[in-house]
């Protein structure tokens, strides 16, 4: 499938490599969407929601992008939930970072033993961790693979 892409965009280029993504980068996907854990955070789980091609505003979705965003929110929400044991999902849009402007769902597990001032807003403390506090290639891998399993009817846990 060829989508239009630009060639600035972090997504875009992630798309760019679809067939040769690691599990962590397409843990689930459509015609429309892509899941990928993100790669900078302390939070085993965190995942952005993608569409597979470039947009920049919601308002910009087409109607069958549209039609899926929902659907899948709650599936990741519940297989996350599955996964890590999560109390809650949070579920967030900005898409406003250089080289982030593609619209993007943040769908993060809020552990109940979560830490007061990273709830909410807080969170987003956890994101652009220094590399040593950062969820690792392999666990993110072990984590796709198992929401991967959860999303298409089977129990895994990483």
């Amino acid at each position: 499938m060829s989508l239009p892409q630009t060639p600035d965009c972090y997504p875009c280029g992630r798309e760019a490599e679809f067939d040769d993504l690691p599990p962590r980068e397409c843990v689930a996907h459509d015609d429309h969407w892509r899941v990928a854990h993100v790669f900078d955070t302390a939070v085993p789980g965190w995942l952005v929601l993608l569409p597979r091609r470039h947009v920049t505003a919601v308002h910009d979705l087409t109607d069958a992008e549209t039609a899926a965003l929902g659907m899948w929110q709650v599936n990741l929400s519940r297989a996350l939930r599955s996964v890590t044991g999560c109390a809650k999902t949070y579920v967030v849009q900005f898409a406003e970072a250089d080289g982030f402007a593609h619209v993007h769902f943040h769908i993060v597990p809020r552990m109940a033993d979560l830490r007061p001032e990273h709830r909410g807003p807080g969170i987003f403390e956890l994101l652009g961790r220094p590399e040593q506090e950062r969820v690792t290639a392999d666990r993110a891998d072990r984590t796709a693979l198992s929401l991967r399993a959860c999303l298409l009817g089977g129990v895994a846990h990483p």
